[in-house]
């Protein structure tokens, strides 16, 4: 066969006058392929697991609740202050941060080779750190302890560099390593040095499920109550959040029942994490995002309003404002379990709950989340209308009843998961709420979207 007759080369692309027309567009052309078969390599968005902290406990559904309950009363306590800071100009003024306090763990690995990293999924900070060898100071932990000396991809960050300014804001001169303390409104810390490492998602042997150079704290001495982690992994809107590193711009998280341990929740990355409406008659809604300067790491959103079935319940509309000196304003936190609102407003939806019920508000005087007795003889909730949370936009989050209220069999009445914070605090929308509505966080927009969704079709 001569060169002309090949199917693969038309005759006349062997005329060398042809040839120096073609060689530019050719080449031109082969390096976009090249280069979109780079991109499309390139992962556009990660997949990891949430399981709820007390999933391998075994306790009973009161138990769960009780302990929940705790936790979101100490988180609530430190979340709804104003004003704290996340950076600090020496190792001995700690930056102080919101609780520790979280209810759902995230499935990683760190490192080359990877070990397990179990981290305490927070959307209230920024910071991603495990524990690390050598340990001063450690909590229990039920995998080994990650070893910078035995990772091939491990590297430490300069006091000096740009990476080491959101933790560390101070003279260099003494110290060539970056150092951090992180300390926590319910009493955990962290303390140790700045590096960076691969993060990976998923299965521990994908590699595309890994991501590189990811800056993190390798935390030597560490306290407080660690729930089952190794760690924390920080999920809010600053520079140093693992959301921020990915440089995906958004994500999502859908949360199965919180009463079904044997369930596992899907929390997504970058183009994963789009909401694709599955049903006709499902919607996708969407809200402004609001920044506060005084706690630029949260997630806040204008709640306008709140109903009750068909009825509009008497909360003036500015209650939930964000005020310039960082008070007020809602914040929608997966480390919250129960929601918290201002008093005002928690007095009123209480008072519309108990007509609803026709019953009596037991710890009439608390904050806490209230109760009503079941009639006697009754076993479960009955009939309840949604509670509707407006929101700025025309955004609707439709909250069925089970939604917003459980029946406790200890002392057989209606309980709300909704509490109280004191007056101008920081409202919450916790996720007891947010159970099986996937909620997407666009920081590049700046939106939140919701839609409700069977999470564990997700």
């Amino acid at each position: 066969m001569t060169l002309s007759s090949s199917p693969f080369l038309p005759t006349r692309a062997l005329h060398r006058s042809s040839m120096p027309s073609c060689m530019a567009p050719c080449l031109l052309a082969l390096i976009l392929l090249l280069l979109a078969s780079l991109a499309s390599s390139a992962p556009s968005g990660y997949r990891a697991v949430l399981t709820h902290v007390d999933s391998k406990g075994g306790f009973t559904k009161a138990e769960l609740l009780r302990r929940a309950a705790h936790r979101s009363r100490l988180r609530t306590a430190t979340t709804t202050l104003s004003g704290y800071s996340t950076t600090s100009s020496s190792l001995e003024t700690s930056p102080r941060l919101f609780s520790g306090q979280a209810e759902y763990l995230m499935e990683l690995a760190i490192g080359t080779p990877p070990v397990p990293f179990i981290a305490l999924a927070d959307t209230g900070s920024d910071l991603t750190w495990t524990q690390c060898q050598p340990c001063k100071l450690c909590f229990p932990q039920d995998t080994p302890i990650y070893d910078t000396a035995a990772s091939s991809s491990f590297s430490p960050v300069a006091c000096s560099s740009a990476t080491c300014l959101p933790i560390l804001s101070r003279n260099c001169s003494s110290m060539p390593a970056c150092r951090y303390r992180y300390a926590y409104g319910d009493g955990a810390y962290s303390t140790g040095i700045l590096g960076t490492e691969t993060i990976t998602f998923g299965s521990a042997s994908t590699s595309s499920s890994a991501h590189h150079g990811v800056a993190f704290g390798c935390g030597e001495d560490n306290g407080g109550a660690s729930y089952n982690s190794t760690g924390t992994v920080g999920l809010g809107r600053g520079t140093l959040s693992l959301v921020a590193q990915l440089g995906v711009g958004k994500f999502s998280y859908c949360l199965t029942d919180f009463f079904n341990s044997s369930l596992r929740s899907p929390f997504l990355f970058g183009t994963l994490s789009d909401i694709i409406a599955s049903d006709a008659d499902a919607q996708v809604q969407s809200t402004p995002l609001l920044q506060s300067p005084q706690n630029p790491s949260r997630y806040f959103v204008s709640l306008e309003g709140i109903s009750l079935g068909d009825a509009r319940l008497p909360i003036p509309n500015d209650t939930f404002a964000l005020r310039a000196d960082g008070s007020g304003g809602m914040i929608v936190d997966s480390g919250t379990i129960f929601t918290a609102l201002e008093e005002s407003a928690f007095r009123v939806v209480v008072s519309h709950v108990a007509s609803v019920l026709g019953q009596p508000v037991v710890n009439a005087t608390s904050l806490d989340s209230p109760c009503f007795p079941a009639p006697g003889g009754q076993q479960q909730l009955p009939a309840m209308p949604d509670m509707v949370l407006h929101f700025a936009g025309g955004a609707d989050m439709r909250l069925h009843r089970d939604n917003y209220m459980y029946f406790s069999e200890e002392d057989s009445s209606f309980c709300l998961t909704i509490g109280g914070t004191t007056p101008a605090s920081t409202s919450v929308l916790g996720n007891f709420q947010q159970q099986n509505i996937q909620m997407l966080f666009d920081i590049t927009v700046g939106q939140m979207s919701f839609m409700p969704t069977d999470c564990s079709k997700l």
